[in-house]
């Protein structure tokens, strides 16, 4: 009866060192989960651009839409930007906001910017570019074709 009760405390202890160590090692991972997610949100956000569609017959009325991935909400470069679209014919447009002071963990980053823009019979690499005091910060292009449509004299 003693050997039982030796070899049952033992397996009991066993029991309770194996899962003291699975929770420790759930911990670990729960805390390289956190340490990835910290990095990500300290990284600098990424500008993406896409245009819809990307070939076409003239004219050609195409939405483009620009993205801001990855990154923290409240990154500072990328607030209250000025946004500059460079249509690759020669032309550009560009808008500004006014907006409230940055505060860290309170001012939140606009992530995406969509506009609609009609294209002639060419090929055009629109540019699209976050800026902040007349420098860019982000910048991203897609190419655009647009063929000539009936309108250009083709038939």
């Amino acid at each position: 009866m003693k050997k039982l009760r030796r070899y049952g405390w033992a397996a009991a202890a066993s029991l309770l060192v194996s899962s003291a160590l699975a929770v420790s090692a759930a911990a670990a991972q729960k805390s390289d989960k956190d340490k990835d997610k910290d990095a990500k949100d300290n990284q600098k956000p990424r500008v993406q651009l896409k245009a819809q569609p990307v070939i076409a017959m003239a004219p050609a009325r195409v939405v483009l839409t620009a993205e801001i991935v990855g990154g923290p909400n409240d990154f500072e470069e990328f607030y209250c930007p000025t946004v500059q679209w460079e249509w690759g014919d020669g032309t550009q447009s560009e808008s500004a906001s006014d907006c409230a002071p940055y505060e860290p963990g309170k001012s939140e980053i606009k992530r995406r910017y969509t506009v609609e823009h009609t294209f002639r019979a060419g090929v055009y690499r629109v540019m699209f570019h976050l800026k902040r005091r007349d420098k860019a910060v982000g910048t991203a292009s897609v190419n655009i074709q647009v063929r000539p449509g009936l309108r250009d004299g083709e038939r």
